[in-house]
């Protein structure tokens, strides 16, 4: 320990600068780790805040909630299922609105059930009790979609006022409201009156006392090739661009997972090979390979550690600040998550170091040659 840290105090400027640059990497990791959660959130954050065990589309609807259209057979279909409870109806649509004296486009998810479709938790207020009322996803209060704001249909001037928020309940990374399903009707009648009575984009299925979630889906699915049931994770984590998102961030903390050892690794490598000479002579004295190997990583521990404080206290401001519309939040999980893992590869990069430094032969001192 003696040995690792009097050396790094000498040299403050080469360590220094390697604990800047793991700190950078680390806090790009955990930004991207906090932006691909959001945006996730952002885009199927009301799917997963819905309270219907089981959704019910249409296959044509490629498990998008709004091109999904149920007629009237489908329905009836997915109603005589075996192992079906209670079902509700679902209607979804995007609607130019005027909140907070802005246009916006916001989506609106229409309920006739509660508990199968309604958010499930509320963070404030209440759930819509008339067509005139809606619960607005609470990333959005501060642009107009407040509890006691009132959000108008545009070009048709239906009113709702906003009477309750629910975190994490955004949909197509956009305001959302939830409205009673008499309420998603005069939406639709107000936007364009000879519409028609517009028929459900899906269905909220409890199942009966005894059936799991995934039994009521298969049974629903053998009704018909053009039912697609979907418990509710299925349904957020299968929407259309999820996984090619997920895909696309996950090679790049691949991509970052093999930087930082392979810095750390190059680092310590490059520094073993310089001090060669001050390493055989620490051997050709009695200093065993052992301490100079413990030495070696606990330096690396040491710089690992303290490149992921910096990298954390560079993420750490944007969580609070939500430097993007998405809301970047502080990810506890991916900071324990990357922190563990970053110090296990530095770890292991350096074992190519820890093996010159045991390689060393002592009687080469008298030779003035260092490693062989």
């Amino acid at each position: 320990m003696f040995l690792a840290l009097k050396e790094m105090r000498r040299a403050k400027v080469r360590f220094g600068l390697l604990i800047v640059a793991i700190g950078m990497l680390v806090f790009l990791i955990l930004f991207q780790q906090s932006l691909q959660n959001s945006l996730l959130r952002g885009f199927t954050g009301a799917l997963r805040s819905q309270s219907a065990p089981v959704l019910v589309y249409s296959t044509d609807g490629q498990r998008t909630l709004q091109a999904s259209v149920l007629t009237p057979e489908l329905e009836g279909l997915a109603r005589a299922a075996d192992g079906v409870g209670v079902v509700g109806r679902i209607g979804q649509g995007t609607f130019t609105v005027t909140a907070g004296g802005s246009i916006a486009e916001a989506s609106l998810v229409g309920y006739d059930t509660v508990g199968l479709g309604s958010p499930e938790q509320l963070d404030e207020g209440r759930l819509p009790e008339g067509p005139g009322e809606a619960v607005a996803s609470a990333e959005d209060a501060d642009d107009g979609f407040d509890v006691g704001d009132v959000v108008t249909i545009e070009p048709g001037g239906d009113e709702l006022t906003v009477v309750g928020l629910v975190e994490d309940a955004q949909l197509n990374v956009g305001p959302t409201l939830f409205v009673t399903y008499d309420g998603y009707v005069a939406a639709v009648a107000a936007r364009n009156p000879d519409a028609g009575t517009p028929l459900p984009n899906a269905l909220g299925v409890a199942p009966a006392d005894g059936t799991g979630p995934a039994e009521l889906v298969a049974s629903i699915d053998a009704q018909s090739d053009d039912l697609d049931a979907l418990t509710r994770d299925q349904a957020a984590d299968e929407a259309p661009g999820v996984s090619q998102v997920r895909q696309s961030f996950q090679v790049i903390f691949l991509l970052y997972a093999l930087v930082v050892p392979f810095v750390t690794g190059l680092f310590f490598l490059i520094v073993t090979v310089q001090k060669s000479g001050a390493l055989t002579l620490l051997r050709a004295i009695g200093a065993p390979g052992r301490r100079l190997v413990a030495a070696l990583l606990v330096q690396v521990v040491v710089i690992v550690g303290l490149g992921l404080l910096v990298g954390i206290a560079l993420y750490t401001p944007l969580t609070v600040i939500s430097a993007t519309a998405l809301g970047i939040r502080f990810e506890t999980t991916a900071v324990i998550g990357w922190s563990v893992v970053l110090l296990v590869l530095g770890l292991v990069s350096s074992l190519l170091a820890a093996r010159r430094v045991l390689a060393i032969d002592p009687v080469l001192a008298t030779t003035g040659v260092g490693l062989r």
